[in-house]
């Protein structure tokens, strides 16, 4: 049985624009960890091959620190590690994958077609983007000659995509021969998928980077038997992002927030949604009791305001002529906006309410 580890999509060095500068460096510093969690992994597991399909670096800038990190730790594996460069960190001559860097285990695919490799127990294959952008499938017209070793490929891509990044059809996947088709691209965990006889995933990424990154990150720990493909999603991320909503009708806000937050992990990067009825609230407070439970929280208002307030709209005073034109605004808004017009309204009464219109 055959044992590889698949990861891709590491976006070292990538820049956490939404954090703060020294927070975006520590968020830097915990992706190098990530590497030395895929030695150890691939060490302690005695994995037979390394697959890395690509976006291993962020097409922004790699530190000095990123770079000796990388190597070291590919270096510690003791088997072959094959990286396929992606969209993000094509291969060139100026790149870092063209560095006199690499340990001699490493392998880097330099061509937009497939390259061949023998290695003991199987025959891998493998192709780079060699630019920004691909807009021809990396397996258009391929097929494994057959052979008694499984056959697996390291390659960056987008399955059923429509754009330029490298666009792969499941007929080419079917149509590939392929025991095992590793790809990167796609940063959500696909789990183990099937055309033809050919299994193929995506890992996901190894570190979250937003919020349309949310939950565990990690790589796929695949095992090949013969004409059998299985794989184990395996968890390798410092922190998660998490979207977590808190009703506060009729609650203590405060309390309501930290009851809430106090069922997650305390490591992970949050964004708190407030929803139901409410008015007054003092978001900086809540935001600095929210932050006794994650490492870093963002605060959406999404509260209505309470439908007693609306009570009050037939009055003749300047509180109900202000509420008689917000609902016919609110009424007539579209539904992405009313959120928006809610939250006016509670502002404009807490105005009114601390100037002349007093009740």
């Amino acid at each position: 049985m055959l044992h590889i580890l698949h990861a891709a999509d590491l976006h070292l060095d990538a820049p956490f624009a939404a954090l703060t500068a020294e927070q975006a460096r520590q968020r830097r510093g915990e992706q190098r960890l990530v590497l030395d969690a895929l030695a150890d992994t691939a060490i302690e597991r005695g994995a037979d091959l390394v697959v890395l399909s690509g976006d291993l670096l962020d097409d922004r800038q790699t530190y000095r620190e990123t770079a000796q990190a990388l190597a070291s730790a590919l270096g510690r594996i003791p088997a072959p590690v094959a990286i396929a460069p992606g969209n993000h960190d094509p291969y060139s001559a100026s790149s870092l994958y063209a560095a006199d860097i690499w340990p001699d285990n490493v392998l880097i695919f330099k061509d937009s077609a497939v390259q061949r490799v023998e290695l003991s127990e199987l025959t891998l294959y493998g192709a780079a983007f060699t630019s920004p952008f691909r807009d021809t499938s990396p397996l258009a017209g391929f097929t494994a000659p057959r052979t008694d070793k499984p056959t697996v490929m390291a390659v960056h891509g987008d399955v059923d995509g429509k754009g330029r990044y490298g666009s792969i059809s499941r007929e080419d996947i079917a149509q590939s021969g392929l025991t095992y088709l590793a790809l990167g691209h796609i940063h959500a965990c696909s789990g183990l998928q099937r055309s033809g006889n050919t299994y193929w995933a995506y890992p996901g990424c190894a570190e979250g980077r937003g919020f349309d990154e949310l939950g565990d990150k990690g790589a796929l720990w695949v095992a090949i038997d013969g004409e059998t493909v299985s794989a184990e999603f395996l968890p390798l991320c410092k922190r998660r992002y998490e979207i977590v909503e808190c009703d506060l009708t009729g609650k203590d806000p405060a309390q309501a927030v930290t009851q809430t937050l106090s069922q997650g992990r305390k490591e992970d990067v949050c964004r708190l949604i407030l929803t139901g009825e409410a008015e007054g609230l003092d978001l900086a407070a809540l935001h600095r009791a929210a932050g006794e439970y994650r490492w870093t929280v963002s605060l959406r208002d999404h509260t209505r305001v309470p439908q007693d307030l609306w009570s009050r709209e037939e009055e003749d005073s300047l509180t109900g002529l202000f509420l008689r034109e917000m609902r016919e605004r609110i009424a007539a808004a579209e539904e992405k906006d009313r959120p928006t017009l809610e939250r006016a309204v509670r502002f404009g009464l807490a105005a009114l309410e601390n100037g002349e219109d007093t009740p």
